[in-house]
């Protein structure tokens, strides 16, 4: 699309092709709706992709966003989206050191193995009967929460009572999720586990009061109606690149390269001005949907700025010849990899970290957790790579708020991957270091992205990967029949700061599409 063409009408112009906008203009389209996407990169996919990000290696890694839990496999129907998920055989591995040997606790592979496996590293079998009656817990609520997400908003009552378990309700909904942690566990490190659920992309302690915590962990738990997070086959690319081809074969425009640089409405009609490599240009709308994040909005609208957003994390990608022998002389490193492999995260590990870096300071003990995608789906590796052993290693770290890195982004960034990285060595048998592979040009094949570095390359306000604070899965005061709406009627916000947002889900872009239909 040239900026040069002569102004078109549309039936609605989406602002961003992640894959919110990208489930936006294929539902649109799908219902004859004419739809124009306008992409500031020079592809699709947003946060959602996958790239080859070591010169001259075979491998296609998941660069940012890397599992799916929040998808629902309505969208995935309706759109016949060719795509699929699988399972990873284990859900987490720790590794502790308890009786002065190194030990460690691997959930998943059946009942009986976990359940033997809890009494091997806590003693006895209170700790697993606590997990099951906890995670059962959640299970129920993810059963009556996650097929909400693609309706109207409930109110904050219909879902109470749609939950129809009061103590529930108090240990997600009304009380800090640290009350319920300490209720339920004793052991400190399998506190921890189930905090870190609490925590990716927040920074927020177990019992802060705004429950900014409960509401991570509560996205982090219904996905699915289970609470699984699987991987994505051909990484998280291979999503967005069935959902633009959905979009582009009923009959969207998807045009890259094309900045928005500002939207006027009067609330009937709409003007979308955006710039290209060869000028700028203007196309308009019945209706705009904006898949970028609620600062992005108030830019482009002229309307008011919300809160400043704040992400906290260390995203950091590595490719190994091989993986790492562990001092637990009882776990086989390919079970470990195999699912959330969790350092430094226990419960007093977690509350220190948390307090460190609130005082300004990096972590001493950066909490982490790390996943090794290729276990589960070989095919984002080369041929090659995969026949000699090679496997991606993607890392997430905890409690990294962005303001740690104003000073010196790069400094800061260097020092925290190295003592993250330190603390994973503490329990492997031989430094990672020795296993790293290296790119053609024989650099280390390892990228660290920081809040600072999200922000620059993909415009997530402070790096938050959420757009925002996440939202409560039900109705506030002015937040409209579906979460998507804004200070201008036909303007509505599609992407991760959506009420109902944050995460890989499309969530926000599907309740996007049927506002807009609603409306027709």
């Amino acid at each position: 699309m040239s900026a040069n063409e002569t102004p078109r009408a549309y039936d609605a112009v989406i602002v961003g092709g992640g894959h919110n906008g990208l489930v936006a203009a294929a539902y649109l389209a799908r219902a004859g709706r004419s739809v124009l996407v306008l992409e500031r990169l020079d592809h699709t996919g947003g946060a959602a992709v996958s790239t080859r990000p070591f010169a001259g290696v075979d491998a296609r890694l998941s660069r940012y966003s890397y599992l799916v839990s929040l998808l629902p496999p309505k969208i995935v129907r309706d759109l016949g989206l060719n795509f699929r998920l699988r399972s990873r055989t284990v859900s987490s591995y720790t590794p502790a050191e308890r009786a002065g040997r190194p030990t460690g606790l691997l959930v998943g592979g059946g009942e009986q193995r976990t359940r033997e496996a809890f009494a091997r590293f806590t003693g006895g079998d209170r700790e697993y009967e606590a997990w099951q009656r906890f995670y059962g817990m959640t299970g129920r609520v993810a059963q009556r929460v996650f097929p909400t997400l693609t309706e109207p908003l409930p109110t904050r009552e219909e879902l109470r009572r749609r939950i129809d378990d009061e103590a529930a309700w108090r240990a997600l909904f009304e009380e800090p999720v640290g009350v319920a942690i300490e209720e339920t566990f004793a052991d400190d490190l399998v506190r921890g586990v189930v905090l870190t659920d609490a925590l990716i992309g927040t920074f927020a302690d177990a019992h802060d009061p705004a429950l900014t915590q409960n509401r991570c962990f509560l996205y982090h738990v219904i996905g699915g109606g289970t609470g699984a997070w699987d991987v994505p086959v051909g990484g998280m690319g291979a999503l967005t690149d069935a959902l633009a081809a959905a979009a582009r074969s009923a009959g969207a425009r998807i045009a890259t390269g094309h900045e928005v640089i500002r939207i006027d409405t009067d609330g009937h009609t709409a003007e979308v001005a955006y710039r290209t490599a060869d000028g700028e240009g203007v196309a308009a709308a019945r209706h705009v949907l904006v898949n970028a994040s609620p600062q992005e909005l108030a830019v482009l609208t002229g309307g008011p700025a919300p809160e400043p957003a704040e992400g906290a994390q260390l995203k950091v990608n590595m490719l190994l010849t091989r993986l790492p022998r562990l001092r637990d002389p009882d776990t086989d490193p390919r079970e470990a990899f195999a699912g959330t492999f969790h350092i430094a995260e226990g419960y007093r590990q977690l509350a220190t970290a948390h307090a460190q870096a609130a005082a300004g300071e990096l972590p001493a003990a950066p909490p982490s957790e790390i996943y090794c995608h290729s276990l589960t789906d070989p095919t984002i590796l080369g041929a090659d790579l995969a026949e000699r052993g090679y496997q991606t290693l993607t890392l997430f770290g905890l409690h990294a708020p962005a303001r740690l890195f104003d000073r010196d982004n790069d400094g800061a960034r260097e020092e925290l991957l190295t003592s993250t990285l330190d603390q994973l060595d503490a329990h492997l048998a031989e430094p990672l270091a020795d296993c790293l592979a290296t790119d053609a040009d024989g650099r280390p094949c390892i990228e660290a992205r920081t809040p600072l570095d999200l922000e620059r390359d993909l415009r997530l306000p402070g790096g938050n990967i959420f757009h925002r604070a996440l939202s409560w899965p039900y109705a506030e005061e002015g937040g409209g029949r579906w979460g998507v709406e804004t200070g201008h009627a036909n303007v509505l916000l599609c992407g991760a700061g959506a009420v109902r947002g944050g995460g890989v889900s499309g969530v926000p872009g599907h309740n996007a599409a049927m506002a807009v239909l609603e409306r027709a």
